[in-house]
């Protein structure tokens, strides 16, 4: 399984976060400032972010502002002082998991750990899949593109090369290439595939 981060300028919470999530069998990477985050990793590389809310230079709200630009963000787990709690309550507004008071009780962090741990595995698994048919449509030919924007639109191989000005042949032929790319062995299947993709990422700019 993928790390969890671990973002606190308090050696001594940092220490024992360690402790209680390796005992648990949970890999776990510190990082003693938002700043040294940003510098070394990316939240993408990590199962579960626990980040301190007030921190020396820039604090976690601050970072998380940052994170949750990238493409795939994992859960966030804010740990805040009692002054802090309406901070990490607009974080959660922001798209944060959660925020736990400190000191939080071992057994209610853990508890929330591994639901976000099962939270960050079926999101992944979605995001990675998108990916997968991103990558897969990026090497269609323009061409290819233009015939299945046709294919789509639930167009006949005739009426495919009426409109695009080609040989039945050649769209059989791109047809062909199509599923083999996509993966897919007929329209049904391919229409499933692209039910949620929208007309622009089909379209592209190759």
């Amino acid at each position: 399984m993928r790390p969890i981060a671990i973002i606190d300028d308090d050696i001594a919470v940092r220490d024992a976060l360690t402790l209680l999530f390796e005992t648990r069998g949970w890999p776990a990477i510190t990082f003693e400032s938002a700043e040294n985050f940003l510098q070394e990793a990316e939240a993408v590389d990590f199962s579960c972010l626990v980040i301190d809310v007030r921190m020396t230079g820039m604090s976690g709200l601050e970072l998380f502002t940052r994170i949750k630009q990238t493409e795939y963000l994992p859960p966030v787990i804010f740990l805040t002082g009692h002054g802090d709690v309406a901070m990490a309550v607009a974080a959660v507004k922001e798209g944060a998991a959660d925020f736990l008071e400190k000191p939080c009780d071992n057994r209610v962090l853990v508890g929330k750990i591994q639901t976000y741990l099962d939270q960050d595995q079926a999101q992944r698994g979605e995001w990675e899949a998108r990916q997968s048919l991103s990558d897969q449509l990026d090497n269609l030919t323009p061409r290819e593109r233009e015939v299945l924007r046709e294919l789509l639109a639930g167009k006949l191989n005739k009426q495919i090369a009426d409109t695009l000005t080609i040989s039945i042949k050649t769209v059989e032929v791109h047809r062909a290439r199509i599923y083999t790319k996509l993966r897919v062995r007929s329209a049904v299947e391919l229409a499933a595939l692209l039910k949620d993709v929208p007309l622009t990422a089909i379209s592209g700019k190759n």
